[in-house]
């Protein structure tokens, strides 16, 4: 059996299958159990697997954990760890890179980036049938892009992310800054009658905006696709965006190319388990 995983700021997904044929699927809290000790626990229950393919909303390098501004790290070195304990071969990616490899495959484009917004804001872009990484592995990384100054700091140790306007960790900080009930969704602070409510909603649009507009000018993309939980439960977010975009990218960049949102379930988890087959494209 192969075993995919998805780890997000907020839940640890994952999906066992056999040949094309899923045997067993599940979802935990990221903040209840460290990656390693979750593979742990399975590997001994499992003793069938072979193969282990994460998306990881990390950056990630060679088998190893860098950095990973909203999980908490259990073994950096991950891949050595697994491979060395367990009769496994384990491949391990950026969640976004994960996903846009699946987007690709499903658009059947070779010019395609995927933006998602969930507890944090990523990107993943495939340019001309090659996948975007950089020197380090850490290329794309969207959210880290400077916007404006908060009264609080990112995980990634600055204080003027995107990602502190436009993701669900950021929204929370500006929630609590505020004083405001935490379980309140982006809808119910656009309609509250506190402006302070109304400011964070506006901000994430703004943020978002901003975001898609900078993705489209840069890369040029033949399909945008936007993303990730927040998106998903959120339907008006892509219709806003479709309708003031051309006052964020350059009118050129958008002739031509289509935004949609992903029809996957879960792409970042189904591009992990396309590692394998497009190791050629990441190594």
């Amino acid at each position: 059996m192969i075993l995919g995983v998805d780890v997000g700021g907020t839940y640890l997904r994952y999906e066992l299958r056999k040949g094309s044929k899923s045997v067993k699927k599940a979802t935990l809290k990221s903040s209840e159990i460290g990656l390693a000790t979750f593979l742990d626990s399975l590997l001994k229950k499992e003793q069938s697997i072979t193969s282990i393919y994460i998306s990881y909303a990390g950056q990630v390098r060679d088998g190893r954990i860098i950095t990973a501004p909203n999980i908490t790290i259990d073994k950096e070195n991950i891949q050595a760890y697994i491979e060395e304990k367990y009769e496994v071969e384990l491949l391990i990616e950026n969640d976004l890179n994960c996903a846009v490899l699946a987007e690709s495959q499903a658009y059947d484009t070779q010019n395609i980036a995927a933006l998602f917004v969930g507890s944090g804001l990523g990107l993943g872009i495939i340019s001309d049938s090659v996948l975007l990484r950089g020197f380090e592995n850490i290329a794309t990384e969207l959210g880290h892009i400077p916007f404006q100054d908060a009264p609080f700091f990112c995980s990634c140790g600055k204080r003027n992310c995107m990602e502190l306007y436009a993701s669900g960790s950021g929204v929370l900080k500006w929630k609590q800054y505020y004083k405001l009930d935490e379980s309140f969704s982006l809808q119910a602070l656009c309609k509250n009658k506190r402006k302070d409510a109304q400011k964070i909603y506006r901000q994430f649009i703004e943020a978002l905006l901003y975001a898609v507009g900078t993705t489209i000018t840069l890369f040029n993309s033949e399909i945008l696709v936007l993303g990730g939980g927040i998106i998903k439960n959120n339907p008006d977010i892509y219709k806003e965006i479709s309708r003031r975009i051309k006052n964020y990218a350059m009118p050129l960049s958008l002739q031509n190319m289509k935004i949609v949102c992903s029809q996957f379930e879960n792409s970042s988890l189904e591009g992990a388990f396309l590692l394998k087959e497009k190791r050629c494209q990441i190594s």
